[in-house]
């Protein structure tokens, strides 16, 4: 693969999967746009990236009008946008019965409506050029439901859904839309999970630090990019495998889900 004078835009990009994808595709050759909030981290990443060309353009997804507002004024002064991977996100461990309903809006703003922020700024120019791809980072739990999870998985479902309505509509103007759907991944993740107040759980779990590799699953995921995949489930062991089991054994599943957590 060889992105020379291709730009990638990704969120998310100050830790685990968007830091990965970062300097595996700035190893490629591409030059890297990086957007998330912690500009501190995103100016140290920067200067860890192979090449040149790469750009720090920080946004808060909690706030998807000034995403769009801030993007639409500057879209023409970037660099033509080839992959725009939608990557930045926030997870959830918390019952219903107990959550604040302020955590389902929080993970609703991040997860979902500023993703469709940022991709509303800058798919037109992708429609102009008659080229381009649309990445949405969604997950396993954007296909399956478990417990903890009711307002990360209706966020992730939502983007599937998203995706798909979208992939329909602009392929007649030749551009790639993926829906990448991770499974349990070595990542900051369930720190950063939400608890009932919508405040950081900070602490991790087995399922996650025995996941695969972020290396690896960000090669996955590059690999699917360049193959132009519709949608991938990117895991290993059980959450790799739960929407092939939700879908041909149901009952089992649902009777599984009563005691494991997916991502």
């Amino acid at each position: 693969m060889n992105y020379n004078n291709k730009t990638v835009w990704i969120t998310g990009a100050s830790s685990g999967i968007g830091k990965e994808l970062a300097i595996q595709f700035a190893e490629l050759g591409a030059s890297v746009i990086l957007s998330a909030r912690n500009v501190d981290k995103l100016t140290a990443l920067k200067a860890e990236l192979k090449g040149d060309g790469h750009l720090i353009l920080p946004l808060d997804l909690a706030k998807p009008e000034e995403v769009l507002s801030k993007v639409t004024a500057a879209i023409n002064e970037l660099p033509a946008i080839d992959i725009l991977i939608n990557n930045g996100g926030i997870s959830q461990r918390s019952l219903f019965l107990e959550n604040d309903f302020k955590v389902y809006r929080q993970l609703m703003e991040v997860n979902y409506f500023g993703l469709v922020a940022l991709t509303k700024a800058v798919l037109p120019s992708m429609v102009a050029r008659k080229s381009g791809s649309v990445v949405a980072i969604s997950s396993v739990a954007g296909k399956v439901g478990s417990k903890l999870r009711t307002g990360y998985s209706g966020t992730k479902f939502a983007v599937v859904g998203f995706m798909d309505c979208l992939r329909a509509e602009v392929k007649e103007h030749n551009i790639h839309c993926l829906t990448i759907c991770p499974g349990f991944i070595k990542t900051a993740i369930a720190h950063n999970s939400l608890n009932p107040q919508g405040v950081a759980q900070n602490k991790s779990e087995q399922a996650i630090e025995n996941g695969m590799d972020v290396k690896v699953a960000a090669s996955k995921m590059i690999n699917a990019i360049n193959s132009k995949k519709d949608e991938v489930i990117v895991g290993q062991g059980l959450s790799g495998w739960a929407p092939t089991i939700k879908r041909f054994f149901p009952r089992l599943f649902n009777r599984l889900t009563a005691k494991v957590n997916f991502k």
